[in-house]
């Protein structure tokens, strides 16, 4: 049975919740394999049309689990290739590869539409599990921010930031790790719609079920001409190239100090309050 993610499917819409809230769900390896896990069972589910995505408790995610025990049991490692012995930069570019890039890019790319639904803080990590979605609902207190540039690194592997927010508020929030309000986030178009949060859950379902009674094949069909519009105009090579510079970011903590993450805790927590 899974752990942080609850997952459940009435009247055409799979719910995938994200239940990990003492720890603010924070994202360890095992709750992105959960949570990927439920991204292919909506997406193979003949009876959910829509897939939304919450959280549970007073923020939709603080982003990577950066705690040194954070991945102990973890007993998934990502393979470059048959007969590759991994070590070093090749291992944290595999595991990389498959726990982020990986799986934000496949949640993007299923077929049926999606729908987050964000409260409180949604923090570096947590944008990669928001930007996938189709549609994103966020509540009147949520708010935005990516401040990896604290830990040495230009921003979070799935690099959606100038697609989502546009070139000068992208540089403005990772070179200050500052964050955007939800209502700055609908201004940019990073977000569809702003409510009160005790109205979030409302209005997230009602969108999902008002999309679950259109022809599911037409729906396949225009989220598929607007994501390949996007590649076309080079989103998924953007995004590729930036998650080569991020492992750059990696290597160069490595360097400096002999670990793979500058990590400074305080400092994500400062920035994003």
């Amino acid at each position: 049975m899974p752990e942080f993610i609850l997952y459940d499917v009435a009247d055409g819409v799979a719910t995938i919740t994200l239940n990990r809230p003492d720890r603010r769900n924070a994202q360890n390896e095992a709750l992105l394999d959960e949570l990927n896990d439920a991204w292919e069972r909506a997406a193979a589910d003949d009876d959910a049309r829509v897939i939304l995505l919450n959280a549970n408790g007073p923020h939709f995610s603080a982003g990577h689990d950066t705690s040194p025990d954070a991945n102990k049991d973890s007993k998934t490692i990502a393979r470059i290739g048959a007969g590759i012995k991994q070590s070093g930069t090749m291992e944290l570019y595999s595991r990389e590869a498959r726990h982020f890039l990986g799986f934000s890019r496949r949640w993007r790319d299923i077929p049926k539409p999606s729908i987050a639904a964000v409260q409180g803080a949604c923090i570096a990590g947590g944008l990669m599990l928001a930007w996938p979605c189709d549609l994103i609902v966020a509540a009147d207190n949520a708010r935005f921010s990516d401040p990896v540039v604290l830990m040495g690194i230009g921003g979070v592997e799935y690099h959606g930031h100038t697609w989502e927010l546009g070139a000068r508020k992208a540089k403005e929030i990772l070179f200050m790790a500052s964050s955007i309000t939800a209502e700055e986030a609908r201004e940019l178009g990073m977000v569809n719609r702003v409510v009160p949060v005790d109205e979030l859950q409302n209005t997230a379902r009602e969108m999902a079920l008002r999309i679950a009674g259109m022809p599911p094949h037409a729906l396949a069909m225009a989220k598929r001409v607007v994501n390949q519009t996007l590649d076309i105009q080079g989103q998924y090579a953007a995004i590729q190239a930036c998650f080569d510079i991020h492992q750059l970011g990696h290597a160069s903590a490595y360097v400096q100090s002999g670990k793979f993450v500058l990590t400074d805790h305080q400092g994500i927590k400062k920035a994003a309050t």
